[in-house]
């Protein structure tokens, strides 16, 4: 239990609010710690410019979802807000989208993302590589005018640990908690001289570039491997629309499995084409000691000093993971923690469309620092086996996606039936050609990890100058 001691100044501050946000969130403490600055502050609506003032989210509105980007645009939801590759969101249709009514949810390059229910206060940078995508009325939009403020360094501010209290104090609700424009429309922006706001902001504009070049990458490592190959990776409209599942017969029954979903013909024909050529079980390929989808452990609490970082499936897939910090004395020794280059792969989820269960993540060498819970198959690349880069890059693809879950066990929560799994056949390519998609998944996971870093640098930076250090 926490226990603080509320001044009555923090009261009349907050409109004699008496919920616990605004004064267990440390907005009370940054707050005091801006006005101890004795430099200029300005209300964050006087630096922004567009749409309701540059600070908005969206009416509510009835989403219509169509399978095809022929006839849809990239949608982004408050829980997507944290992800790095928004390759894979769903479409809302397009006539809504470009309606008069949601046209001015399109994203622009610059502006500032935040959650603005449920989980309140996590926040993006939007990219080039984002434009044409769309957000909800859960995402709060806050495009800086700048002309009068550079937008990495309201960025930079924003997401720092004296703008994220700032910015949730002003969450309301019971359930599912809310923050609107209002509440963070008279928000203090401290400005400092020109020279030292523009070094944030290109810390910021460059990590942006390098995320962009990591999706891309990866993307192009997968385009690649299936290019050599003599074909395509699979097109989801195509996989929806094949009538095949309907019914058919099958000669391969056997006692391993009586499940229709493990003969589904769509990927046996996969299967086939790719088997054309060389193959090798994904088991023989990773470390047999860690080839395994689930650890039962118990879950320690401890300080950061003495503890590590423990993601579960859906933290792991964010950009800048939030979990809970448990011993790492208690868990040497259970394969919690696996080395850079690792695919992990969740293994307990649902059949929904957009689902992380059976989606691909590679470790980079900054997330090695982190602990995942056992719900992954982890996949460790036997170095003398496959390059990680090239395994990554065929495991990440929608046709690795279809094929791992088709080989799927259980009811209302769905794994990976061991014995496929082992058995899922990688295809191998040339050594050169592995390697070239090999060195593609490098270089996007170094540019992934500097840009994490310049972003830190730069909120860093921020926190300093504003504690006066």
């Amino acid at each position: 239990m926490k226990v603080k001691t509320v001044r009555s100044t923090w009261m009349e501050r907050d409109g004699l609010r008496l919920d616990c946000n605004p004064y267990m969130s440390g907005s009370q403490e940054a707050r005091d710690a801006l006005e101890n600055l004795h430099i200029p502050k300005e209300p964050l609506r006087t630096l922004t410019a567009g749409f309701a003032g540059g600070i908005y989210n969206g009416p509510q509105f009835r989403r219509n979802y169509v399978d095809s980007s022929e006839f849809g645009v990239p949608f982004l939801t408050s829980g997507n807000v944290p992800q790095g590759d928004f390759t894979r969101l769903p479409f809302l249709r397009k006539k809504d989208a470009h309606s008069p009514r949601l046209a001015f949810l399109q994203l622009a390059p610059g502006t500032t993302l935040i959650s603005c229910s449920g989980t309140i206060g996590r926040m993006t940078y939007v990219r080039w590589g984002m434009r044409g995508i769309w957000s909800s009325q859960d995402v709060l939009k806050v495009v800086p005018d700048s002309s009068k403020i550079p937008p990495g360094y309201v960025y930079a501010f924003l997401s720092s640990k004296f703008g994220v209290p700032l910015v949730v104090s002003g969450t309301y609700g019971a359930i599912i908690q809310h923050i609107e424009p209002e509440h963070i429309a008279d928000l203090p922006v401290p400005r400092f001289d020109d020279v030292f706001e523009k070094r944030i902001d290109k810390l910021v504009s460059e990590s942006a570039k390098l995320i962009d070049s990591h999706v891309e990458l990866v993307n192009k490592a997968t385009s690649d491997l299936f290019a050599f190959l003599g074909t395509k990776d699979l097109d989801d409209v195509a996989w929806m629309s094949d009538r095949t599942p309907l019914g058919w017969a099958e000669t391969r029954l056997c006692s391993e499995s009586f499940r229709a979903l493990n003969y589904d013909p769509r990927i046996a024909d996969i299967v086939t084409r790719i088997s054309t050529g060389k193959t090798d079980p994904l088991g023989s390929l990773c470390d047999p000691k860690q080839f395994k989808g689930k650890i039962v452990f118990t879950r320690i609490d401890a300080s950061p000093d003495y503890g590590v970082m423990l993601l579960g499936q859906r933290n792991a897939f964010h950009l800048r993971p939030e979990g809970r910090w448990i011993s790492k004395k208690s868990i040497a020794g259970l394969g919690l923690q696996v080395p850079a280059g690792t695919t992990l792969i969740p293994s307990h989820g649902t059949l929904g469309e957009f689902e992380l269960y059976c989606r691909a993540l590679i470790v980079t060498e900054r997330s090695t620092r982190y602990a995942y819970s056992g719900d992954f198959f982890r996949c460790v690349p036997l170095p003398e086996k496959v390059r990680p880069g090239y395994l990554f890059a065929f495991l990440r693809s929608r046709t690795a996606f279809r094929m791992l879950r088709t080989i799927s066990t259980g009811g209302k929560q769905q794994e990976q039936h061991p014995a496929m799994m082992w058995r899922l056949p990688i295809p191998r390519l040339a050594d050169e050609q592995e390697a070239q998609i090999a060195e593609k998944v490098n270089q996007a996971c170094a540019d992934l990890d500097r840009a994490l870093d310049l972003e830190e640098e730069a909120r860093t930076l921020v926190e300093k100058a504003i504690q006066g250090e």
